[in-house]
């Protein structure tokens, strides 16, 4: 049985990039007291054989975790990254580990939308995600082990991300903690095969 998570959703995002190990540590020190839970994930990602989501700029994730959802599906399509803000159309779906993925909602609508028969497999990376309940904003900081080396970002989705954004930003700098906007997502500092 699959549980539908969101649908066709445009997902807006604050990213801002930490640094280095030193800067990440600050945040999380900080942020202590707000701690919801710690998620281990493993991401996945692939493409159809001919190319057909990459052609389209959309991926397919296969996200693995220790929490709730253990296993997701998410087609994410037209990412836009500007100062530090976010926008993805994303269609996600939790899935049952035991179900077979022809029932998946998700990965019907990248056969019949994108014409995707077979799909190839381009590899991924792992994440260690911190969750803060903090002055009404769920934060997110993530650790990103690339094989190429490891990148640190605070994320927050928001209906306001100028104000979500002013609001870390102000308390970052009031921290002393050093930061940039985030300029390109995981996937594609995964892709290029470099830090940004």
């Amino acid at each position: 049985m699959s549980h539908h998570i969101s649908k066709a959703l445009m997902e807006v995002e604050v990213k801002l990039r930490l640094p280095d190990a030193a800067a990440h540590g600050q945040v999380t020190a900080l942020l202590a007291p707000f701690l919801l839970g710690t998620h281990r994930q493993e991401n996945l990602f692939f493409d159809g054989s001919k190319s057909e989501l990459s052609a389209r700029r959309a991926v397919l994730r296969l996200r693995f975790s220790d929490r709730s959802p253990l296993c997701a599906v998410t087609l994410k399509a037209k990412a836009v990254l500007v100062d530090g803000v976010s926008r993805v159309e994303e269609d996600e779906e939790e899935l049952d580990p035991g179900m077979m993925a022809a029932e998946s909602r998700v990965l019907r609508r990248v056969r019949e939308e994108f014409g995707v028969l077979g799909f190839v497999g381009m590899g991924g990376f792992g994440n260690v995600r911190d969750v803060y309940d903090w002055k009404g904003l769920k934060l997110e900081v993530d650790e990103t082990k690339y094989e190429f080396g490891t990148c640190y970002e605070i994320e927050c989705e928001s209906a306001d991300p100028d104000g979500a954004k002013e609001n870390l930003e102000e308390f970052l700098k009031e921290n002393g903690v050093r930061y940039s906007y985030s300029k390109v997502s995981k996937f594609a500092t995964f892709r290029a095969g470099k830090l940004p």
